[in-house]
């Protein structure tokens, strides 16, 4: 489970009760303890649940490296109420004031993902208009991160964008992403160097674009994808949302290794919707997989 802090069976072994662990009451927490007594053959997960790592998983290879907060200064991918976030622009920005973040990137869906209430070049430019008043008032105040007008650019399976690149060009920072054809079975080793090679965008945000016993991911000659990236200067995101966990820790050595020497190698960045402890949850994540 995402949210277990530690193993059931190590709850027990220190004399805890199961009920303790995150959403287990007490029928699930019986049936827990009869497992772990007399333990079920386990069969081999499904793909769609397979590599995921659970909360203890990082929290024990974290052990040992308890200056990890302090590490995290920025988060670069934060969606608000002008797509599919929950909290208005001021209201990201004092949470990540809460803690103690250097600067943050606002990157809201770009119009070619409707479903998402991706923005149209009129209200991309409002909500410039607003980042720039925040950063004034920011400034005038003495504190709080600096806000960077960034977009989650949609890209198409033939890896082009949604916009003129000259809409990308007057913001900090463009990630791009697929949101389209994202069950294909097919490799798709080509339509991430088609998209790689687009020069309208600086981050490729979530590249699997796996999700938890939902969708499979795509799948790619990996090696010559990280190449490319190289290549291209572009960042990779480490998406560590629990249910994404994209890139996955199998792939982020290979990424790492493709990328040394280049001028963008990894992108740690982490979705911000969730609640305080979500968030840090997801810090416990993405520094997991710089460790690794």
């Amino acid at each position: 489970m995402f949210g277990w802090t530690e193993p059931a069976a190590s709850v027990l072994e220190r004399g805890g009760s199961l009920t303790e662990l995150w959403r287990v009451g007490p029928w699930v927490a019986q049936m827990l303890s009869e497992w772990i007594a007399d333990p079920p053959e386990i069969p081999e997960p499904p793909a769609l649940r397979r590599g995921f790592l659970t909360r203890a998983d990082v929290d024990a290879a974290l052990a040992g490296h308890d200056d990890w907060r302090t590490e995290i200064r920025a988060d670069l991918q934060m969606h608000t109420t002008y797509s599919d976030g929950s909290v208005p622009l001021p209201g990201m920005a004092e949470a990540a004031a809460a803690l103690g973040y250097e600067y943050i990137g606002i990157t809201d869906h770009s119009k070619g993902l409707p479903i998402a209430n991706g923005m149209d070049e009129e209200r991309l430019a409002r909500q410039g208009e607003e980042v720039a008043a925040l950063n004034r008032t920011l400034r005038a105040a003495g504190g709080g991160p600096r806000v960077l007008h960034s977009i989650e650019m949609n890209l198409s399976p033939e890896g082009e964008q949604d916009m003129d690149p000259e809409v990308f060009s007057r913001l900090d920072l463009v990630l791009g992403a697929f949101h389209s054809k994202l069950r294909t079975t097919e490799d798709q080793t080509e339509r991430y160097l088609k998209a790689l090679a687009n020069p309208t965008f600086h981050v490729l945000a979530h590249p699997r674009c796996r999700m938890f016993n939902r969708r499979l991911g795509l799948s790619a000659d990996w090696e010559k994808v990280f190449r490319a990236a190289a290549e291209h200067g572009k960042a990779l995101e480490i998406d560590a949302h629990p249910n994404r966990q994209d890139l996955d820790i199998e792939l982020v050595g290979p990424a790492r290794d493709a990328a040394a020497g280049s001028s963008a190698p990894l992108a740690a960045l982490c979705a911000a919707r969730g609640d305080r402890d979500d968030h840090l949850w997801r810090g416990h994540l993405h520094l997991f997989l710089h460790l690794h």
